[in-house]
C-alpha cells in the first residue's frame, strides 16, 4: 500500500495542474479522492495535512454533491497518473538517520545534526497546539518571561503566532517581537523549559472551552424559521443592533448566490458592476461561478471571462471586501422587494 504521507503529497497537495473548464478544480479532485477512499484511509491522509489544508479540504468535502461519474473518473485517473510518476524511493526516516549518525559521529553531534534537519523534538508537540484558541494560548504564556514567550512564538506557524501576540497585552508586544527577531540558536536548558510549558498546555488543552460559531448557527436557525423572518430580525435588532448586523452578514454569505433562481441572478447581475464581479469571482467555487456565467447572455459571459483574465491576481482581502459589498447590495434589493433570495438549500419534492 502507498505511504500515507506520499498519498497526501501526491493525491491531495499535488493536484495543481490545470484541468478542463468542465472538470473539478484541483481541491475538488482531492476531495473526491478522499471520499472514494473510505473513512479510515481518508483519516490517515488527513492527519498528514496542515491545519489550513485540512480545513480547506474538509470544507469542500462537506459541500460536494451530485458528483458525475466522469468527474470521479477524472479525479481518480489524475491521482493514479501522479502516483505512477513517483519513484517509490523515499527519504530515510529519522530513526534510520539517528542510528547511522550515532555510529558515525556520536550521540551529541548526531542530535545536533538531526535537529538542524528536522527541527527540534518540540515541533511535533507545538503542532498539536495549532488547534487551540490563540487567546487561550496567550493566557497560558502571558506570565512567562519574555524570552520564553519568544521561543514559544517562534515555533508556531506565523499566522497563528500573530494572533497569539495580538491577544497578549499591548505594552510588551514590541519587546516580544524584538526577542523573536534575535533568536538564532536555543540552548538545551531553554528547550527543556519550553517543553515543560508546552506539556502543561497540552495537558490542559482538553479542558479548554468549546468553540461555537453562534452567529452562523443563529443564521441557519433564522433561515429555517417559518413565518415572517424580517419581523424576527427587527425584534432581535431592538435588543442588540450590533449582533443583528453581524447576523445579517452571516445569513447573506457569498455562497448563497449559487442557489438562486435565474431571474434573481439576472437582477443581481444588472445591479453589480462587471468590474466587481471580475474581482469577487476570483477563486470562487465552480457552483457560484457557473451560476453567474450561465445567467448572463452568451456574449456578455465571454466578455466577462476576458475581463477576469485581464484583471490578474487580486489580494484575498480585496476579494473578500468586494464580495461583502455585493452581498450588501443583494440585501438591499431583497429588502426593497425587488428579488426573492433563497438563503438556504431546500429539499425538492417530485
Amino acid at each position: 500500500m502507498a505511504d500515507r504521507n506520499n498519498l497526501a503529497e501526491v493525491g491531495v497537495l499535488g493536484m495543481d495542474t490545470l484541468t478542463p473548464a468542465t472538470a473539478p478544480t484541483p481541491i475538488e479532485q482531492a476531495a473526491i479522492v478522499l471520499l472514494s477512499m473510505g473513512e479510515e484511509p481518508a483519516a490517515a491522509v488527513l492527519r498528514c495535512l496542515s491545519r489550513e489544508e485540512l480545513l480547506e479540504i474538509t470544507q469542500v468535502m462537506s459541500r460536494l454533491s451530485g458528483i458525475k461519474v466522469e468527474a470521479v473518473k477524472h479525479a481518480l485517473q489524475h491521482f493514479f497518473d501522479d502516483y505512477r510518476e513517483q519513484s517509490g524511493v523515499h527519504g530515510a526516516s529519522r530513526s534510520f538517520l539517528k542510528r547511522s549518525l550515532d555510529l558515525a559521529l556520536g550521540s551529541e553531534i548526531a542530535n545536533s545534526v538531526l535537529n538542524s534537519i528536522y527541527g527540534d523534538a518540540i515541533r511535533p508537540k507545538m503542532a498539536r497546539l495549532q488547534w487551540a484558541s490563540p487567546k487561550w494560548l496567550a493566557e497560558r504564556i502571558a506570565h512567562e518571561h519574555v524570552r520564553m514567550q519568544a521561543v514559544f512564538i517562534a515555533f508556531l506557524p506565523p499566522a497563528m503566532a500573530s494572533q497569539v501576540i495580538d491577544a497578549l497585552p499591548p505594552a510588551g508586544r514590541d519587546l516580544l517581537l524584538l526577542n523573536v527577531a534575535r533568536l538564532k540558536e536555543i540552548d538545551q536548558d531553554l528547550l527543556a523549559e519550553l517543553d515543560e510549558v508546552v506539556t502543561r498546555c497540552l495537558d490542559s488543552l482538553s479542558m479548554q472551552s468549546a468553540s461555537v460559531e453562534g452567529l452562523k448557527q443563529a443564521a441557519e436557525i433564522l433561515n429555517r424559521l417559518p413565518g415572517n423572518k424580517q419581523q424576527m430580525v427587527e425584534l432581535l435588532r431592538a435588543h442588540d443592533p450590533a449582533v443583528v448586523s453581524e447576523l445579517e452578514v452571516s445569513m447573506y454569505d457569498f455562497f448563497i448566490l449559487s442557489r438562486q433562481t435565474e431571474d434573481t441572478l439576472v437582477r443581481i447581475i444588472e445591479a453589480i458592476a462587471p468590474e466587481q464581479w471580475a474581482i469577487a469571482l476570483k477563486g470562487a467555487e465552480p457552483l457560484i461561478r457557473d451560476a453567474i456565467l450561465q445567467s448572463m447572455p452568451r456574449r456578455q459571459a465571454q466578455s466577462f471571462e476576458d475581463m477576469m483574465r485581464r484583471t490578474g491576481p487580486v489580494p484575498t482581502s480585496r476579494v473578500e471586501q468586494v464580495r461583502q459589498e455585493i452581498m450588501a447590495q443583494v440585501r438591499a434589493l431583497h429588502a426593497a422587494g425587488e428579488i426573492d433570495v433563497q438563503l438556504f438549500a431546500e429539499e425538492v419534492l417530485e
